[in-house]
């Protein structure tokens, strides 16, 4: 750790800004400012006791978890670490959301093939990020390079291990990839191949059912994100 980067003990003294307050079950989000670095906390602290100390102090560890496992990986933020085991501390990545920003501006197909190229790394860590159909989770940095933030849904490949969870494992990995597709039909829909599209469209039966079981999975794990 070098001079600038700030510690859990930085984090806690720095200027705050609220982004999104907490409700039942979602963890309010703030701005640290902190040795001039912006930290993004995910904060438990004002949720129910109950709730505060058993699904959020699950929901930050498991998140927590998943950062240490990218740990190293470019378009992934670093964690700064856990705070009383309720908040979690990543970099704040400079640039902007995915969400709507097709309305000003189209991005190329190359940014796409980074994006796949990274979701590929994340997949050869053992995780699924789950929730990347959400264009808030894709970031355009200032760089001009894909970021994918919030693996509060993550699953691991370990605990999808036996063998009817990991055909739900592997869905979890294929939806990652088509929600490139997903995303490069709004942006440049010319550089979808008939291929990305077939796949993007295909439900057999059995996939049907996976799906079902999937959506509520996630289903559960969003509304706590």
């Amino acid at each position: 750790m070098d001079d600038t980067t700030p510690d859990i003990a930085d984090i806690r003294q720095g200027s705050r800004f609220l982004l999104r307050e907490s409700s039942s079950t979602r963890p309010a989000i703030w701005r640290v400012e902190a040795r001039g670095t912006r930290v993004v906390v995910k904060d438990f602290r004002n949720n129910g006791f109950v709730f505060r100390n058993t699904v959020g102090r699950f929901l930050i560890w498991r998140e927590s978890k998943a950062y240490r496992r990218l740990k190293g990986i470019q378009g992934i933020p670093k964690c700064y670490g856990v705070i009383d085991g309720i908040s979690l501390a990543v970099e704040e990545i400079p640039g902007r959301s995915l969400e709507n920003l097709e309305q000003e501006l189209r991005l190329s197909p190359s940014f796409f093939d980074e994006l796949r190229n990274l979701i590929g790394r994340c997949h050869q860590r053992g995780l699924a990020h789950c929730d990347l159909k959400r264009a808030p989770n894709t970031l355009l940095g200032e760089d001009g390079r894909p970021y994918i933030v919030d693996w509060a849904a993550s699953i691991s490949e370990r605990e999808f291990r036996f063998p009817v969870l990991r055909l739900i494992y592997r869905r979890f990995l294929l939806d990652d990839r088509l929600a490139v597709v997903k995303l490069k039909l709004r942006h440049a829909p010319e550089a979808v191949t008939p291929e990305e599209k077939a796949c993007y469209a295909y439900r057999s039966s059995g996939e049907k059912l996976i799906r079902g079981i999937r959506d509520r999975l996630r289903e559960i794990l969003q509304k706590a994100a």
